[in-house]
């Protein structure tokens, strides 16, 4: 099944597509779902050693992307290999995730890809954040000066306890310590800002004063694209768990704020979303560009679509809110032993980091 790219939209909608048979054919897939901006692995993302590039598939990918008129240094936004892990106490091994690093970083710049999407990692079971932070920033400034052009785009997570990036904070941290700060950049995932605590479903006003924060932390120049994913588990839950738009907590309206925010238009708006097959992909992709036609967001046929994806999800919201109350109880009870109060008044605390001085 083939979608049509949008010639009226404004904004860089797009999915995570497959590289088989070659990275070029990353291109032809991302059109055949009428995306307007995509991203991929550069390699195996479950492997730490991947062959070279050839010359044939560098040549390939760069006609794919001058044929169907995506610009590598804006519309596309490789993502990160799982294994690199720059905060790592381990020395050695934060030191083969840095060689991994530069690898997809010259493989960016073979492509002539100009951001380059990659996770910030954890300092690990009883590692020291603000040390590891700052290994982070080594690595990334390092990075920088191995490497000529491409922007290295730093997402903020969902995880708990020793991860980087749950907080607007962190990724402000780590800016500070970066020498380069034309080569640095932010990726914001909807679900992981969920997740991680963030309010932006409750109301417009909520939702933007989520990015007025995000604004006055880290500034808005620095935000270069997004992960539009719904959230399977509630807010707070810390749980990185994407749904698909409209049957998670999130809900579809917060993504119709999104699909009327001019803040937004320039950047790689990109699906991370569950499917069987792309073809949900190109679905979604058409879903947005019909919110973006809905101004009203009281909208009767908005509101009786949003009820529709909500059945269709309920069965998975109840089953992980089902989880996620028998954690909190379970820590409640810890806390009552150990002379702690209720877990429902302290849950920022105990499943979110302390903003570092």
């Amino acid at each position: 099944m083939s979608f049509m790219k949008s010639v009226t939209t404004k904004y860089k909608f797009g999915a995570h597509v497959s590289t088989a048979g070659g990275i070029s054919n990353s291109v032809l897939n991302a059109n055949k779902l009428g995306c307007q901006s995509f991203a991929m692995f550069l390699k195996s993302p479950r492997k730490w050693d991947s062959p070279p590039l050839t010359k044939e598939e560098i040549d390939k990918f760069k006609l794919n992307c001058e044929k169907f008129k995506y610009d590598p240094l804006y519309d596309i936004l490789p993502h990160g290999h799982y294994f690199i892990n720059l905060c790592n106490p381990d020395e050695i091994k934060a030191q083969k995730a840095y060689t991994q690093l530069i690898d997809e970083l010259h493989r960016c710049e073979q492509l002539g890809i100009g951001h380059y999407n990659l996770h910030p990692g954890s300092a690990l079971k009883g590692g020291d954040i603000k040390l590891q932070l700052k290994q982070l920033a080594k690595y990334l400034n390092k990075a920088i000066e191995e490497t000529k052009s491409v922007i290295i785009v730093l997402e903020n997570m969902a995880g708990k306890d020793n991860i980087i990036g749950n907080q607007l904070e962190d990724l402000r941290d780590v800016i500070d310590i970066i020498d380069n700060k034309e080569r640095i950049g932010v990726c914001i995932d909807t679900c992981h800002t969920f997740a991680s605590g963030y309010d932006i479903k409750s109301s417009l006003e909520k939702f933007n004063e989520f990015w007025n924060q995000f604004d006055e932390i880290i500034g808005f120049n620095y935000l270069k694209s997004m992960h539009i994913n719904d959230s399977k588990a509630p807010r707070e839950s810390c749980q990185d768990l994407h749904e698909k738009l409209g049957q998670g907590f999130i809900g579809l309206k917060p993504f119709q704020w999104l699909a009327h925010d001019k803040r937004f238009e320039k950047i790689p708006l990109i699906l991370e979303t569950p499917h069987k097959d792309d073809n949900g992909y190109g679905e979604e992709i058409e879903l947005l560009q019909w919110l973006e036609t809905v101004d009203d967001p009281d909208n009767d046929e908005l509101l009786v679509k949003s009820e529709e994806l909500q059945k269709l999800g309920l069965k998975t919201r109840n089953e992980q809110q089902a989880k996620y109350d028998k954690k909190c109880e379970q820590q409640n009870k810890k806390r009552k032993v150990n002379g702690g109060g209720d877990i429902l008044s302290q849950l920022s605390k105990t499943n979110k980091r302390v903003k570092h001085e």
